[in-house]
């Protein structure tokens, strides 16, 4: 008889607190350092704190990974319950948190890591794909098979409003900023292969680039899994928000959508004005 399984995951995959809670998904914070100190993602620390900070002090706070001893404590009491691990991090290429899990991992037996290839809901929708198949009886092994098959099916993308978090972050030139918001150009980020790289520039007001977004994304709905879809968001204004959902639902039949506040470490490299529509897709993206 196959042990029981527990879904674990970082704090990078924006699950909205509802679906951790229904499905007994158990999280490690990654660190959010503001000047002398350091927070836990998500615990004692958010975003619209690190706005305020940035607003009021023009510095932007540095993300670190979970350490390897951190992950060792957070494991050690569910493989003492008896319990299979899958746990899920945030794309190898963006962090060494991936790398930090499978040292973690190796110290206990039926631990399984998905390096998810990626970031905020992109993670999540591999999770919560996870969780289903736990419900279903399935092993740890057979789940971290299932799903890291699935890694190259997940489509996600965000279109940042503003380059000022890109710029002070390093990843973004000063002239490129100041070209972009004179122009008024709006990237598009896509996350492939593991890394975030600018798929298409949008121009305009903001809700009029995510309006074209949502169309060109969903324009063809053939290739794409409608059981779920996130509508993730690093503190828009409800209009916005709403508008795009409203938009979701009328270009593609989704059996589900979900609207997700994206966490500290997404909104610390992007800014607030920052919104994607996340899916996995019927075929490995090209």
């Amino acid at each position: 008889m196959s042990k029981k399984v527990l879904i674990t995951r970082d704090s990078t995959s924006d699950l909205p607190k509802e679906l951790i809670e229904k499905y007994n998904i158990k999280t490690i914070p990654l660190g959010i350092t503001l000047g002398d100190r350091t927070y836990q993602d998500g615990i004692d620390i958010d975003p619209d704190f690190i706005y305020k900070y940035h607003e009021e002090h023009g510095v932007l706070p540095k993300t670190s990974a979970a350490n390897i001893g951190e992950l060792t404590d957070f494991f050690a009491p569910f493989v003492e319950e008896g319990y299979e691990i899958v746990h899920f991090a945030i794309s190898s290429k963006m962090s060494s948190t991936y790398q930090n899990s499978l040292l973690a991992a190796e110290e206990f037996e039926g631990i399984y890591v998905v390096d998810t290839a990626n970031l905020s809901t992109g993670e999540a929708l591999l999770i919560l794909k996870a969780a289903e198949l736990a419900e279903e009886g399935k092993s740890a092994k057979e789940i971290h098979e299932e799903i890291t098959a699935l890694v190259p099916y997940v489509d996600a993308s965000f279109v940042i409003d503003n380059l000022e978090y890109l710029h002070k972050g390093g990843r973004c030139s000063a002239l490129a900023a100041l070209g972009a918001n004179l122009l008024k150009l709006k990237p598009c980020i896509q996350v492939k292969d593991g890394s975030m790289g600018v798929c298409k520039k949008y121009r305009g007001r903001y809700i009029q680039t995510l309006e074209e977004y949502v169309n060109d994304r969903l324009s063809d709905t053939s290739d794409i899994d409608l059981s779920r879809v996130f509508v993730t968001h690093a503190g828009c204004d409800d209009e916005i928000v709403n508008t795009v959902v409203n938009l979701v639902k009328e270009k593609a039949n989704f059996a589900e959508v979900i609207t997700s506040r994206a966490g500290c470490t997404v909104s610390s490299h992007c800014g607030r004005n920052t919104l994607g529509i996340l899916y996995i897709k019927k075929s490995p993206l090209v």
